[in-house]
């Protein structure tokens, strides 16, 4: 007997499912759609995080290169107070590349059989290269000028630059160069690319920190080493972030170059054991400046490795105080050549190119010559003026002197006499003995002008005669003299001195006056060294035609030979200063 279906019970009872309003009907071409959609999507989805892993690969790149770069100015900043600028760079570029090359090429093998992440022991280094060149600065004279900044930037900056190199090699490999997308790239541009960039960064870093260097205890030699160890931190886990410790300890206590009070008075405590006085010291454009003095002897303005003018402390009576110096002396002798037309000290007008602690241009204001000071460091003038009693009542121009003779070529302004006494680093500044600044400062002389320039050198070199050549060009007639004889003309290896060259408008012979009492200033300096003894004739250094002229697009060449000029003129300072005083600044 068939059986009657039962009716469902209310538990069994399912509600019917009632589309949404306006729900499109599931046909094959919305089904289509569907899937279209949500390929899109996924399509968006991949994009998007390549495109974020590739930006992160790229950002960590760049940061290593960039703090890299960064550092490699500070590293030669921090070797010219005990080497000079030159002997620092001596070696400087072939390490940088050297270590690009290594680091770049030797990367999965540092990985592998050194450190698996080698990017962990960038903070360590960077913490410890302070504590380093501490170190072995007080061995500068067992290494001498030569290989001294090599030693130390192998031992400092070139393992940090070769783990950085190698930390973005391995980045960049992970890189996906997919046809679509990178395939103009070759194997070898992300190396290329690289070094380019690492270049910009330190070229522009490099303007940046020598237009702003001593603004703040943080913007210093060690006060940037700080910040930069700091920013290398977020690569180092916590448990090595603790082995940093001990050298934090060492730059807050115990290193001797970090410019705060505390440091200072440790300093100063060194080197009044061994008969000195810090008195100021300061970071600033144109290298480490510092005045000391033997309170026995004589004060003196550092700058970096090399000494811009001191004076005897012994009692005078002289206008003012005698400097260590003969060459400065000489250089006022500008007012003793003979001119067509002689004009009173009262109504003549100075232009000084370069400061030093003053000594030329206090004697030019003390004879009543209106005086006009150009000096590219405002530290210099501001040292002079406080710690040498430079006389106030002068012109101040805080300016490159090759934009302020431009200017004044422009606006007419005309001198009686020109100082150019310029000397940085232990070398020439090449640029301000170019064809094209001579020319200018012979157009911003007048008539029956006399200009004499300061030029500290190796006579035996091509540069010295290049930089004659080049003045006589400019002005058609010259005297040369040296400050002291030489001592041995049997040597003909190296003559490294200072002397004047004197030079007029015209083509008289140069000749000079005899001095009156009130010439000397009652100075016994002034009477040994005022009137030029010491000729340099042409027969002690031919003249070369075929060295030509010096351009200024043509300064490359001098670079070999300032490299020469800065390793002699390191040595003479370390005669003038025990080698504690270059080392702990």
């Amino acid at each position: 007997m068939p059986r009657t279906p039962t009716k469902p019970t209310s538990n069994d009872t399912k509600p019917p499912v009632i589309p949404p309003p306006n729900a499109p009907i599931l046909t094959q071409e919305n089904f289509e759609k569907e899937l279209k959609g949500l390929a899109a999507r996924a399509k968006e989805e991949t994009w998007g995080k390549w495109a974020g892993e590739q930006a992160w690969i790229l950002l960590q790149s760049a940061t290593l290169l960039s703090l890299a770069a960064v550092y490699s100015n500070i590293s030669q900043l921090t070797l010219s107070p005990v080497y000079g600028s030159i002997p620092a760079s001596i070696w400087h570029s072939k390490g940088v590349m050297a270590a690009c090359f290594l680091g770049w090429s030797t990367n999965l093998l540092i990985r592998r059989h050194v450190v698996k992440k080698p990017a962990e022991l960038l903070p360590l280094i960077a913490a410890y290269i302070p504590v380093v060149q501490f170190t072995f600065f007080k061995f500068s004279d067992v290494f001498g000028p030569n290989y001294g900044p090599l030693i130390l930037e192998s031992l400092t900056f070139i393992p940090l630059l070769l783990l950085s190199v190698s930390c973005t090699a391995t980045h960049l490999d992970n890189l996906e160069m997919n046809p679509g997308r990178l395939q103009w790239l070759s194997d070898a541009a992300p190396g290329i690319l690289s070094y380019m960039f690492y270049k910009i960064v330190e070229t522009f870093s490099g303007k940046y920190i020598s237009e702003t260097i001593g603004n703040s205890v943080w913007q210093t030699r060690l006060g940037y080493q700080m910040l930069l160890t700091a920013l290398y931190m977020p690569f180092a886990p916590p448990k090595k972030a603790l082995l940093m410790m001990p050298a934090i300890f060492h730059w807050s206590l115990m290193n001797l170059h970090v410019p705060v009070q505390f440091t200072t008075n440790r300093l100063n405590a060194d080197l009044n054991s061994r008969g000195w006085n810090l008195i100021d010291r300061k970071e600033s454009i144109t290298g480490y400046v510092s005045v000391l003095e033997n309170p026995s002897t004589f004060k003196v303005m550092r700058c970096d490795h090399s000494l811009l003018g001191g004076e005897w402390l012994a009692p005078t009576k002289a206008f003012m105080p005698e400097p260590i110096y003969g060459v400065f002396v000489m250089l006022e002798a500008v007012r003793l050549v003979g001119v067509p037309v002689e004009i009173a000290d009262e109504e003549a007008s100075a232009l000084v190119i370069g400061l030093g602690i003053g000594t030329t241009p206090a004697a030019l204001m003390q004879h009543g010559i209106d005086t006009t000071i150009v000096e590219i460091d405002p530290v210099v003038h501001d040292y002079a003026t406080k710690y040498f009693n430079l006389p106030t009542g002068h012109t101040k121009v805080i300016q490159d002197a090759v934009i302020y003779a431009s200017e004044a070529v422009i606006s007419g302004q005309k001198y009686d006499y020109v100082i150019h006494d310029v000397f940085t680093g232990g070398v020439e500044p090449v640029n301000l003995f170019t064809l094209e600044f001579l020319t200018d400062l012979h157009r911003i002389l007048k008539p029956g002008g006399v200009i004499a320039l300061n030029y500290a050198g190796d006579l035996l070199l091509p540069s010295a005669r290049i930089v004659i050549h080049t003045i006589k060009t400019v002005f058609p007639s010259c005297r040369i003299f040296r400050e002291h004889p030489r001592d041995n003309f049997e040597d003909s290896s190296a003559d490294f001195t200072n002397m004047v060259i004197f030079c007029i408008n015209s083509d008289a012979p140069i000749n000079f006056r005899k001095p009156v009492p009130r010439d000397f200033l009652s100075s016994g300096t002034r009477e040994s060294f005022l009137v030029p003894k010491h000729e340099v004739l042409e027969e002690h250094m031919a003249i070369q035609e075929e060295d030509g002229v010096l351009l200024r697009n043509g300064t490359e060449r001098f670079r070999k030979w300032q490299e020469q000029n800065a390793l002699g003129h390191w040595a003479v300072m370390r005669t003038v200063l025990p080698k504690e005083i270059w080392e702990n600044w």
